[in-house]
């Protein structure tokens, strides 16, 4: 009994010392669970989410009440398992996969070979070094500086102005200065941490109500710079993104900024981020309350370096009507050019991306590889282009597989996976060998072997689920009607998450260790020229 343990123990460490290079765990926030010091994936808490992650939802029920605990939001994990799990039945494969006859034609073997990535040729971190005396404020600045809020302060005039000539002159307005402007910021950016959902709470006498910041700013004219408040003016002659061209220029400095002041490790995912709203208040809403608030008019797309959880670029896109959602997720060739636009900044570094069944194809994997990009993605039936794969590979065969079993072709350096868990998955990858094992180690079922690219998807996977559900829990809860305004409060908590991760990367993380509510009342007090900047114990 003590040597199955030993031997349990040491499997366990060997798996995590493959990850080391996640380094933040999901005490990035600094507010540490039982299993901080862990992966998320190998995590030994009975009621973790993460113990369902990959290896509970191969079945439909169980899929449906992590659905369900959602709020009807597909998390990381959903996205991962359902889409893999319990899809292909025997007979006829999905459109555009390849007979056996076929397959041996176009080279897919069993026959397996090692693969090798060739080794990273960047370091990953912060790109500048921060002075330990660095506040919130100066991380926040690293992505939004005095320039961008000045422009700020100059197109809402312009705005305010036009908006007179036309309609009337206001009595009450006065051109916003750029101390307002950040003061205007900072009000909003308040109800990330009070999480509030309306902003005019803060000027109200009930619980939302914060006397110590509602004197920097009489509630009216913050309304009125509400009321005027844009990023661009007027419609540009020539090159408007249509519907982003008030947001497209702030947008632009931004990813501009991201990449300058950090540099992402090799492994990264492309996923879409959870934006509903927080769950307390959709359970605490009435059904009217629900019927009227509007539906998201876009969708937003992330690069993000599985190490850290650092976001490297967004991408947004707007939806065409009502059911334009559903059209774009039934076809996955548009995301496909979301996938190419998000790594056009990486080819030739030896990145390995991490990919959900949206994105995952032969076709797009076999162009990155080209660009030195490596890929392991969740393949589905359903949701994947399936074109040139294998068709006995995705569909179930008639004898019942075992736990852990798995099969594997492989044409060139592209592997293709089944594996069994409680339901058939299958993966795509050209960034890990197929001869390689790994382990995943369960409570409640011990040891369950599997291919190296199912254990570092699951591990690093897991990793920026447990980051998204703690990054919901800092959005910015004011919600405007404007689509461009929504993106754009979003992108600034972005931001201010991407900021809080470079301080805590930093040498002033060692000085005063903020978590991550403590980091942003101390923005939103510098923001806001308190004299008193530290945050409320």
């Amino acid at each position: 009994m003590a040597e199955c343990g030993r031997k349990a123990l040491s499997l366990l460490e060997a798996a995590r010392s493959r990850y080391e290079s996640l380094q933040i765990s999901d005490d990035v926030f600094g507010e540490s669970g039982d299993d901080s010091s862990d992966n998320p994936f190998y995590s030994t808490s009975g009621d973790s989410d993460s113990d369902n992650y990959i290896a509970e939802v191969g079945e439909e029920d169980q899929h449906h009440h992590h659905h369900q605990k959602r709020g009807g939001k597909e998390s990381c994990g959903q996205r991962g398992g359902a889409g893999g799990g319990g899809s292909g039945r025997i007979g006829a494969g999905p459109p555009g996969s390849l007979s056996r006859s076929q397959a041996e034609e176009e080279g897919w073997t069993e026959t397996l070979q090692d693969v090798t990535v060739p080794p990273f040729k960047e370091t990953y971190g912060p790109a500048q070094k921060m002075p330990v005396t660095a506040t919130a404020l100066d991380f926040f600045q690293l992505f939004v500086p005095d320039n961008c809020i000045q422009n700020m302060v100059t197109q809402t005039n312009m705005y305010a102005k036009k908006f007179q000539e036309r309609f009337g002159s206001d009595e009450g307005w006065r051109p916003v200065t750029a101390q307002e402007m950040k003061a205007f910021l900072g009000f909003v950016t308040s109800t990330s941490v009070h999480r509030c959902e309306s902003v005019l709470s803060i000027w109200s006498s009930g619980f939302f109500s914060n006397r110590s910041i509602a004197l920097k700013m009489s509630q009216a004219r913050f309304e009125k710079i509400l009321k005027y408040f844009h990023i661009v003016a007027f419609r540009p002659s020539q090159g408007s993104n249509q519907g982003l061209y008030k947001i497209q220029p702030f947008l632009d400095s931004l990813q501009q900024s991201f990449s300058y002041t950090f540099r992402p490790s090799q492994t990264q995912v492309l996923h879409e981020p959870l934006i509903d709203e927080d769950p307390v208040f959709i359970t605490t809403c009435t059904e009217r309350e629900l019927r009227k608030r509007k539906k998201r008019k876009f969708s937003l797309w992330v690069r993000q370096c599985t190490s850290t959880g650092f976001i490297c670029q967004i991408s947004v896109h707007l939806k065409e009507g009502t059911d334009a959602l559903a059209t774009l997720k039934n076809k996955p060739q548009l995301h496909s050019l979301v996938a190419k636009q998000l790594c056009q900044n990486i080819s030739g570094k030896n990145s390995i991306i991490f990919t959900g069944p949206s994105i995952t194809s032969l076709s797009l994997f076999t162009e990155f590889s080209k660009q030195d990009i490596y890929c392991c993605g969740l393949l589905s039936t359903r949701k994947s282009d399936c074109t040139g794969l294998p068709q006995n590979m995705l569909v179930c065969g008639s004898t019942p597989a075992q736990r852990g079993q798995s099969r594997v072709m492989m044409k060139g350096s592209m592997s293709l996976i089944s594996w069994y868990n409680k339901g058939h998955f299958r993966f795509l990858t050209n960034g890990y060998s197929p001869t390689k094992q790994g382990i995943i180690i369960k409570r409640k079922s011990g040891e369950i072997p599997c291919p190296l690219a199912v254990e570092a998807f699951a591990a690093h996977l897991s990793y920026i689920c447990k980051y998204d559900d703690k990054y919901s829990k800092y959005f910015i809860f004011h919600k405007p009607n404007k689509t461009w305004q929504q993106v754009f409060w979003l992108s600034i908590s972005i931001a201010i998450n991407n900021a809080y991760i470079l301080y805590k990367m930093s040498d002033a993380y060692t000085v005063k260790r903020y978590s991550r509510a403590q980091f942003g009342e101390r923005l939103v007090r510098e923001l806001l020229d308190l004299d008193d900047c530290s945050p409320t114990q």
